[in-house]
């Protein structure tokens, strides 16, 4: 059986910027062990597939190269801004069912796409020197003021941040030590940001996701969320502000991600967007 991919970048910067995802449309005839025998023949980060829903507009799942995932925001963007090209919607809102819950899209008539997340969750406080270590820096290079944090907005990430923007360029991480602490805390992986940054965003990031078969990503919609919420419960942002954030820079694929706040009867949401560019259109056969 021939299932057609479209490929796209999400978030993107530059042309060659961005975090590319697969995104299949026709999925009637597929099971979920199809589904990821397609995702690992892409093997790019992530692909979404998408079904029908009897209770909400889309239903989108997600697969990494070697497991399933229950959330994925630069595939989202990417779904939707296919969507929006095929002319199979049009500008507005519209309700997605993922396996982390229900989250509510909106399509602009620039192609913008922002996607709600749910209401952050914080966990626990890490060690410095346990993180430190598996990213291979020393301890003082890790903030003084901000604590290392899990915090998710649908998936659960650490949250490191960095002093440095120099130390956050040129790191070189222990991937299998961070598989093991991701193992540990039951979380995707990290999310490493410093406030130093080379656009003037409001940070520039890095994200590791050993565990699920992705060493590192240019653009990471769902830690976008987490990030957001976790600089304003610290005090580095207002409710009211527009945040931008800069990711994929190491990686020679510039990626720019927005988000902004909102109150849904006096709880904080977060909305995480930007655009998406189609690549091309691949024929997977399973």
């Amino acid at each position: 059986m021939k299932v057609k991919v479209y490929l796209l970048n999400a978030f993107s910067k530059t042309k060659h910027g961005g975090n590319p995802a697969g995104v299949v449309l026709d999925t009637d005839a597929l099971s979920a062990k199809d589904m990821q025998n397609i995702a690992t023949k892409i093997n790019f980060s992530e692909t979404a597939f998408l079904e029908k829903s009897n209770t909400h507009d889309f239903k989108l799942r997600f697969f990494t190269p070697n497991k399933e995932i229950e959330l994925c925001g630069h595939a989202t963007i990417a779904t939707f801004h296919l969507l929006l090209d095929k002319k199979i919607i049009s500008i507005g809102n519209y309700s997605l069912e993922t396996k982390a819950g229900i989250f509510h899209i909106q399509c602009f008539k620039d192609k913008r796409i922002y996607m709600e997340q749910s209401s952050p969750t914080f966990f626990e406080k890490l060690d410095k020197k346990e993180i430190a270590t598996t990213l291979n820096i020393e301890p003082f290079e890790i903030s003084d003021c901000l604590p290392i944090q899990i915090v998710s907005t649908g998936i659960k990430d650490i949250l490191v941040p960095i002093k440095s923007l120099k130390t956050l360029l040129n790191l070189k991480p222990k991937f299998d030590k961070i598989l093991e602490i991701s193992k540990k805390y039951e979380v995707i992986g990290y999310h490493l940001f410093t406030l130093e940054t080379i656009e003037g965003s409001t940070s520039h990031c890095r994200n590791f996701a050993p565990l699920y078969g992705i060493l590192e990503e240019a653009a990471t919609g769902t830690s976008t969320g987490a990030l957001s919420c976790y600089l304003y419960r610290y005090n580095l942002v207002e409710a009211s502000d527009n945040l931008t954030f800069e990711q994929g820079y190491a990686m020679e694929k510039p990626s720019k991600i927005s988000s902004n706040f909102y109150f849904d009867n006096n709880i904080l949401k977060v909305r995480v967007g930007g655009k998406a560019i189609l690549l091309n259109e691949d024929e997977i056969t399973i």
